[in-house]
């Protein structure tokens, strides 16, 4: 097709089956063909490329901090990721409008003000809530990314909007060819749409997109789409406590032990 002229083909990219030790994943290797060979490999963003709660917390410690404030900062971050998956449901749903999640986040960002009996005049409220824009990357991300970008389209496929994504990369260094916000394909993900219309909009067939993330159910979402996976696992997004997504919960197309390795494993079959 048109869009995959001048990319080469990669006829197989590896598949792993992940034993769990601890808080670690150790990697066995073994071989699926994808069909079409992978062209773009785009990034869940909050949790596999940023580490969204040191960031935030960090942010909001700040915050504490400058106004003389005594706030739990870490649980404040949780608290306010806590309310993501439910605020973005009625937009799924149809019960609302698509509104971008920048939106949504201010609007969480006030509710949890309230539970901790955080006070802040508007401008700083905006500036909190900008706090997601400046989330840190991984050690990894930024070396993984530009390694991956010499054979491959890279990319977000969050639900991040545009502008947010724009911004936290500037920020941040990571090296996108492109960058599609839910905003412009007016859908969160787990919903279809989302994962088909970003494949549509490289000129892509679903296979030819590999979806990046350390959450097993958004993979799940792409495979159901025909996108192809990888699973990155990130141990300690929620804290040292995690006990979810430690390991693949199926057999994604290919695990790896972070962006780097995952760059490595798709250049060498390209």
């Amino acid at each position: 097709m048109s869009g995959a002229a001048g990319w080469g083909h990669a006829g197989v990219v590896v598949s792993m089956v992940a034993r769990s030790e601890g808080n670690r994943v150790t990697p066995m290797r073994s071989f699926r063909s994808v069909g079409g060979g992978v062209l773009a490999v785009l990034f869940d963003t909050f949790g596999t490329v940023v580490d969204w709660r040191s960031g935030v917390s960090a942010a909001v410690h700040r915050v504490g901090m400058a106004r003389g404030v005594e706030v739990d900062a870490v649980a404040f971050a949780d608290a306010w990721r806590a309310k993501y998956e439910p605020s973005m449901k009625p937009v799924r749903d149809g019960r609302r409008p698509f509104v971008t999640l920048t939106e949504l986040h201010r609007e969480n960002l006030t509710a949890t003000m309230a539970e901790f009996g955080l006070e802040l005049p508007p401008d700083e409220v905006d500036d909190l809530n900008h706090a997601w824009e400046r989330l840190p990357p991984w050690p990894d991300s930024v070396e993984g990314l530009t390694l991956l970008r010499e054979r491959h389209i890279v990319g977000p496929l969050s639900n991040g909007d545009l502008g947010l994504l724009t911004r936290m990369a500037k920020r941040a260094g990571l090296p996108w060819d492109v960058i599609i916000g839910s905003d412009v394909t007016h859908r969160y993900k787990p919903q279809p749409e989302a994962y088909l219309r970003a494949a549509a909009f490289l000129d892509l067939e679903p296979a030819q997109v590999m979806l990046a993330a350390a959450h097993n159910d958004d993979l799940a979402a792409a495979r159901r789409c025909g996108l192809s996976t990888a699973f990155i696992p990130r141990p300690t997004e929620h804290g040292p406590g995690q006990s979810r997504d430690l390991q693949p919960s199926s057999d994604w197309n290919v695990v790896a032990t972070d962006v780097i390795d995952l760059a490595h494993q798709l250049n060498a079959r390209t």
